[in-house]
């Protein structure tokens, strides 16, 4: 048994079990969230379906990030970044899940997400991207030596390519829709807003990229 003592988190994650049945769908995502830094992707699984489901409401929740907060003690960033580090993990590199039942270690979550907004935001070349996957899926590198050089990549990126930042609004718009939809009682106008948002920016990036690629053309003629 070991002596480390126990945090406030896990013993209140811990009281909230005793009044559950264990092997209930409840139970489970509490269990997991308990073991949270040896098995986060079976947390960022079941944060998903939980979400996907509004599986928070039954539980007495009005919201997901209210259930996040006040039952498993994580907050919405971590709970946004698991969710879509699990997402991005199952779809690129499902090899991984199944390293679970090799016993060996999962990279960082943390890790995975830069991997994912590096390919799906930030507009990294499929060197750069292959560079930083090696160095997160390969070579086991630790989370700040990873932000390292995605810090270094974005930022090159960012002055390379002016439509990274726009990319990145494009993608915390479509967080922020589906945080809302998420909501119980979610304003009506909010949502709208929020669509209305995500389509200005898409006209934008679609505009801009044509832009480029008619400004490349006309330079590769000269």
């Amino acid at each position: 048994m070991s002596d480390t003592p126990k945090s406030s988190s896990e013993k209140h994650i811990e009281t909230i079990m005793e009044h559950l049945q264990p092997g209930t769908e409840r139970y489970e995502v509490l269990d997991r969230a308990k073991r949270f830094k040896s098995s986060w992707v079976e947390l960022g699984e079941k944060l998903l379906d939980v979400s996907k489901r509004a599986r928070f409401r039954e539980w007495g929740y009005g919201s997901f990030e209210e259930y996040c907060v006040q039952e498993i003690r994580i907050k919405r960033g971590t709970a946004e970044k698991l969710t879509m580090a699990y997402r991005f993990m199952e779809k690129e590199e499902p090899q991984l899940i199944d390293r679970r039942e090799e016993l060996k270690p999962l990279p960082d979550y943390r890790s995975i997400d830069l991997l994912r907004q590096a390919k799906e935001e930030k507009g990294f070349t499929e060197e750069e991207y292959g560079d930083l996957r090696k160095r997160v899926v390969e070579e086991d590198r630790s989370h700040p030596t990873v932000l390292k050089k995605f810090k270094e990549v974005a930022a090159l990126r960012e002055e390379v390519n002016p439509l990274a930042p726009l990319k990145a609004g494009i993608s915390a718009a479509r967080r922020l829709d589906s945080a809302l939809r998420a909501m119980e009682r979610a304003p009506a106008v909010y949502l709208e807003q929020v669509s209305e948002m995500i389509a200005h920016l898409e006209q934008e990036l679609e505009a801009s990229s044509v832009g480029s690629e008619d400004e490349a053309g006309s330079i590769r003629a000269i």
